[in-house]
């Protein structure tokens, strides 16, 4: 299978803790394609979905003393290639909000992708709909008393009483 993640910048990763590297490396492990790319370097031409891509081979980390451990050069990165999203077999969201105007983009770009002809793993409507940080508040019942503001005297009334 052909695999794209979209990650933060590989060099950033910490191979030994990200998930994305755990997911990328069992790829790799059963032989599927892996490739990765930045949300910024996706586009959309024509109504579809392209990104600027790079195959990568990663070396798995090793545990060692109860500790994993990742050697220095962890991963190789082929040449830059700009390939169309919907001829992958599986597309993988991987990237951390902060939930902003670019953050939303790449997911208007990811709703360009043929769902027929390709996985998108976190699906792009379903990142806008369920926002990791807003979506628990849809169950307040059983909740702690929450607050969510950006006005700073609203959360203080709100610690002291």
């Amino acid at each position: 299978m052909k695999l794209t993640f979209i990650i933060d910048p590989i060099a950033k990763l910490d191979p030994t803790h990200d998930t994305s590297v755990a997911l990328m490396e069992a790829a790799d492990r059963m032989g599927h394609q892996v490739w990765i790319t930045q949300a910024e370097k996706l586009s959309v031409v024509e109504g579809r979905a392209w990104g600027f891509l790079q195959s990568v081979k990663l070396t798995p980390v090793q545990l060692q003393a109860g500790r994993w451990v990742a050697q220095e050069d962890w991963f190789r990165l082929g040449d830059v290639v700009f390939h169309p999203l919907d001829e992958m077999d599986a597309v993988f969201r991987r990237t951390a909000p902060p939930v902003d105007v670019p953050y939303l983009y790449t997911t208007y770009i990811l709703d360009c992708i043929d769902p027929a002809k390709t996985l998108v793993v976190n699906s792009p409507a379903g990142l806008r709909a369920a926002n990791e940080k807003m979506f628990a508040l849809q169950f307040a019942q059983w909740m702690t008393e929450t607050i969510v503001s950006r006005d700073k005297e609203v959360i203080r009334q709100f610690v002291e009483t």
